[in-house]
């Protein structure tokens, strides 16, 4: 299993992992994102699903809600993960805090507070630079064999629906909960991830994401874990995940004093 803390406590510059001050909670599966000339040139009817995000194709980026009091800013951050099956596609697009906004009201959320929602941007980026940074720990043989860069497909939030391993969790944590009590996952996404193989060969693998809260810092800043693996639907992803559990065995079984990669 790989735990990665993440905690907050000011705001992150872009493209990086620094700590990002923020809810403890990503408040929509995923926002639609548009990269400028990739456009799709398709009209789509109003409330038609974009399949690679699971979110409407007529979210607008700018435009405000209903009653809504504050202005919020419109610009759009870029992310660090690679877009689509095509270099030319570019990276993805993080969402602005008025498109967050829109996608959460439009989740039927009209009470959230609109000075938070900057803050709930900051917090959804630095948790998605996260996930990317384990899959890339994930993929790392693979690029090094390759000497090409995994990219990100598609994705989609899946909140109620728990991974196995999430229930796994919280069914231990009945029985021990001297060592399993951990709060169940705020959320979950599943990432489709482009993987290059011999001879320019392409592999789609699916990567599972559960998101947890933790306990807060002394100051008050919330902290997060992600758990990032590859889901059990491909041998390749079975004899990594098996890989990665023989090599945690062997490392308690060596002690601090063995061999440090």
């Amino acid at each position: 299993m790989v735990w990665i803390p993440f905690w907050s406590s000011s705001k992150p510059e872009e493209n990086s992992q620094s700590e990002a001050g923020a809810s403890s909670k990503c408040p929509v599966d995923h926002t639609k994102l548009k990269v400028q000339d990739t456009q799709c040139p398709v009209v789509h009817k109003k409330g038609d699903i974009n399949p690679h995000t699971n979110m409407p194709y007529d979210l607008s980026a700018t435009n405000k809600v209903s009653g809504q009091k504050i202005d919020l800013p419109t610009e759009r951050t870029m992310s660090s993960i690679p877009r689509g099956e095509n270099p030319s596609e570019g990276v993805w697009e993080y969402p602005s805090p008025q498109q967050m906004l829109n996608a959460i009201v439009r989740k039927g959320h009209k009470d959230t507070p609109e000075e938070d929602v900057p803050a709930m941007v900051d917090v959804h980026n630095f948790l998605n630079e996260g996930a990317w940074s384990e899959i890339l720990k994930w993929e790392q043989k693979y690029t090094e064999s390759t000497g090409k860069e995994p990219r990100l497909l598609k994705f989609t939030g899946r909140p109620d629906t728990p991974s196995p391993r999430a229930r796994f969790l919280q069914f231990m944590s009945v029985i021990y909960p001297s060592k399993y009590s951990v709060p169940p996952p705020f959320d979950r996404h599943d990432w489709t991830v482009l993987r290059y193989g011999p001879k320019d060969s392409k592999q789609e693998i699916r990567y599972v994401i559960d998101y947890y809260s933790g306990e807060p810092e002394p100051d008050g800043y919330p902290t997060f874990s992600l758990d990032v693996r590859p889901a059990l639907d491909s041998f390749e992803s079975c004899r990594d995940r098996l890989e990665l559990f023989t090599k945690s065995i062997w490392d308690k079984a060596i002690g601090e004093g063995g061999r440090k990669e």
